[in-house]
């Protein structure tokens, strides 16, 4: 049986960087001032510290300048909104990502709304959603972005294609299916309230699961041939003690029914860091060219 061809995003992802570096030396001998994103991180999720760790190297790699601001978990509402406030106003600043999860007392969805929309390289405000769904130009979600990315760098087309996402949330469910109807799929969205989840995801020509549930999807729920892109990450710890990172898409079997799948880690992940550079330059020349 022949195994599922990889979509290795780790390989595009530096491809991207690589393309990247070269338009950042560009476009800073041009202008003075290289691209600024700042991350601003609460807490101490080490989930969280590795993502931030992992962002702030990749800026440094492709030439873009990082303002992280750290925080301790205590830090308050207040506090966060007028650092916000203050990013948007910093003229080296292109790009503003808050990092999520948040601790409890702190409202993510308010700190989101006082991003400047062009400044939200993760896409998450209401205006760049609104764009997205209306077909207008704007910062995208960068996962969803990196798949859609992928899927173009494979020549796989959409056009047509029955597409099943599952999970709905903000940050990548909802954008994904945006996405792939801009694409012109013919779109699904599964979630935990669906019922006979296994007879929705056998029709999908393209498979996305992103809920972040270990080995939810089994070769029996997959259609052959099917192209399986797998957004999440989950951490799983094995009876010897030993932790390793599974997808929600129970690889080693998936992939002799799929003819495309997606490895974790490898596939989606570094895509997202390479997008969320890519909005950030994106800022910066739409800053430069007014």
């Amino acid at each position: 049986m022949n195994s599922a061809k990889l979509l290795d995003g780790k390989t595009l992802a530096q491809k991207i960087q690589t393309q990247l570096k070269a338009q950042v030396e560009q476009l800073t001998s041009a202008n003075q001032r290289p691209p600024g994103l700042a991350v601003i991180m609460v807490g101490d999720n080490p989930a969280s510290a590795a993502y931030v760790r992992n962002k702030e190297r990749a800026c440094a790699n492709v030439g873009i300048a990082s303002f992280g601001r750290h925080f301790p978990a205590h830090t308050s509402q207040v506090e966060l909104e007028e650092t916000i406030h203050a990013l948007n106003e910093d003229e080296r600043v292109d790009g503003i990502l808050l990092q999520l999860p948040l601790p409890n007392h702190l409202n993510s969805v308010t700190l989101l709304h006082q991003i400047h929309p062009d400044k939200d390289v993760d896409g998450l405000h209401p205006v760049n959603l609104g764009r997205l769904m209306r077909g207008e130009a704007g910062l995208r979600s960068c996962t969803p972005a990196g798949v859609m990315r992928l899927l173009q760098e494979y020549q796989i087309d959409v056009t047509g294609k029955q597409a099943v996402v599952i999970g709905r949330s903000i940050l990548v469910g909802k954008p994904m299916a945006m996405m792939l109807l801009e694409a012109d799929a013919t779109v699904t969205i599964a979630h935990s309230r669906s019922q006979n989840l296994p007879d929705i995801t056998r029709n999908a020509d393209i498979l996305i699961p992103a809920v972040g549930h270990p080995n939810l999807i089994t070769p029996d729920m997959v259609k052959p041939k099917a192209v399986v892109i797998d957004v999440a990450i989950n951490r799983i710890t094995d009876a010897e003690g030993n932790s390793r990172l599974v997808g929600d898409v129970e690889f080693d079997t998936v992939r002799d029914i799929a003819e495309y799948i997606t490895p974790v880690p490898g596939g989606v992940g570094p895509m997202t860091v390479a997008i969320l550079l890519e909005n950030t330059v994106l800022s910066y020349t739409r800053t430069h060219s007014k």
